[in-house]
């Protein structure tokens, strides 16, 4: 190998650059560069990288401490009145939907919207790390209900840092490679969940079990911090500060979008419906605790089958949205009422047979089903919200998922109050009343269209 190869062997540039061609699994960027600034386009598999890597982290540190499975757990070791974990999921929910029109409105007097999410991203490291103290040195009841009002905080500022990902992702990566990001940023987070959950398989039980939920939790907030500086090391072109409204006036624009795009209007009512699926894994859990006997053990094959979901799903939903996001989220449906399915014949079998690895398979779908949903309508809304009314489009649509989250909570009522099989019955027809919204949804593409028609309300 000749001087020259070697230098440009160890170019970063030229390194970014073959790794970017690898992960987006395309090396010719000019074509693809329509809809984002030129420069943004030359610094492509640079912010790429960036924002592979920061999903990665943010991805894994939502499963290791997250309220979804961990967070539960700690409550139940540490516990906590068994109504706290219940509250966990519709607080995480409607802490991160509901205050987005108010964010929406103010971030477009933001020139870069990246500061936003590096700055709520710190502050869901803060809220993870005062997690540890509260679970370790309070009472029961008083470390629950800390637990609670922090990930409310925590969920607020996820919620701010959703508009503003959202909208980065529209200004510094390209259509056609939008999907194929979020499928990257899943599939690596899913691979290092896995890892984790095998660590966390072999470590519970063995008396250790609340240092080691502590530990979780610590580690979640590393990774938040981790996230919040490689979010910030992307180069994000100035964008217009003009036109900023309150959350009234905002809220507001968003009812005309409703009014007047029926695309936009049609999405709305899938993800409506679709939100069954992204709040059923805890739902799966309450179900499982009431058929296997193997308790804590069992958290450690609940996260590798999540983790596994993602790393199987998120290439294939990641391409697959890239060409049609609608027909993601259509599969998707279908395959959230087939883990209520599995769910329900599991509980059929001979107590013998239900263990946690055989019930994990359920997560495997759930996890499928979830990433699928969080892939599609991102790359959806992304590919379909004209650039100047993006974060409209976002927030307007995440608040009001946020006020019908807390519906959702009914749920676990039903399971409480009638059974589990119940509440499992609801999910599965929710996920198919999903799946058929989604089929009668436009691609982004005609939305885009569409809403190109009328007359912008700026």
């Amino acid at each position: 190998m000749s001087e020259a190869s070697r230098v440009k062997v160890r170019d970063p540039k030229h390194l970014s650059n073959r790794a970017y061609a690898v992960l987006s699994g395309d090396d010719q960027t000019d074509r693809l560069c329509e809809a984002i600034p030129e420069s943004a386009c030359t610094r492509l598999p640079r912010n790429y990288l960036l924002n592979v890597g920061n999903g990665a982290s943010s991805k894994l540190a939502e499963q290791v401490a997250g309220p979804n499975v961990v967070l539960p757990w700690l409550l139940g070791a540490i516990g906590a009145p068994a109504a706290l974990v219940g509250l966990l999921m519709p607080v995480k929910q409607a802490g991160s939907l509901l205050p987005q029109l108010a964010v929406a409105g103010w971030i477009r007097s933001l020139a870069q919207r990246k500061t936003l999410w590096v700055l709520s991203a710190v502050v869901q490291a803060a809220c993870l790390l005062l997690m540890v103290p509260a679970a370790a040195f309070l009472t029961p009841v008083s470390a629950g209900w800390t637990i609670v009002g922090l990930l409310a905080v925590f969920s607020l500022a996820s919620g701010a840092a959703s508009v503003a990902f959202q909208d980065v992702v529209g200004k510094t990566i390209p259509k056609g490679r939008r999907g194929r990001l979020l499928a990257n940023r899943a599939a690596i987070g899913g691979a290092l969940t896995i890892a984790a959950g095998l660590l966390i398989h072999q470590q519970i039980g063995r008396g250790e079990d609340l240092i080691l939920y502590l530990g979780l939790v610590f580690f979640g907030a590393v990774l938040w911090f981790f996230a919040a500086g490689l979010f910030g090391l992307i180069r994000e072109e100035p964008g217009a500060t003009a036109g900023g409204r309150n959350a009234i006036d905002e809220a507001g624009a968003g009812m005309q979008l409703v009014r007047e795009v029926s695309g936009f209007r049609r999405f709305l009512g899938a993800r409506a419906l679709l939100l069954s699926i992204e709040v059923a894994t805890p739902l799966y859990v309450l179900f499982g605790q009431g058929m296997l006997e193997h308790g804590a053990m069992a958290l450690g094959s609940f996260v590798i089958a999540v983790g596994l979901a993602q790393v199987i799903g998120a290439p294939f939903w990641g391409y697959f949205s890239d060409h049609s996001s609608r027909r993601v989220l259509v599969w998707s449906g279908l395959l959230g009422a087939g883990a209520g399915v599995l769910a329900l014949l599991i509980g059929l079998l001979p107590s013998a047979l239900q263990h946690p690895w055989v019930y994990a398979l359920v997560f495997v779908l759930i996890g499928l089903a979830e990433a699928g949903v969080g892939l599609g309508r991102k790359t959806w809304l992304v590919d379909a919200a004209p650039a100047g009314q993006r974060p409209t489009w976002v927030a307007f649509s995440n608040t009001s998922i946020g006020l019908l989250t807390l519906a959702a909570a009914g749920l676990g009522l039903i399971a409480q109050f009638v059974s589990g099989e119940a509440m499992v019955l609801a999910l599965i027809l929710l996920a198919l009343a999903g799946a058929g919204a989604a089929w009668r949804m436009p691609e982004a593409e005609a939305a885009e269209a569409e809403a190109h028609k009328r007359e912008p309300s700026e």
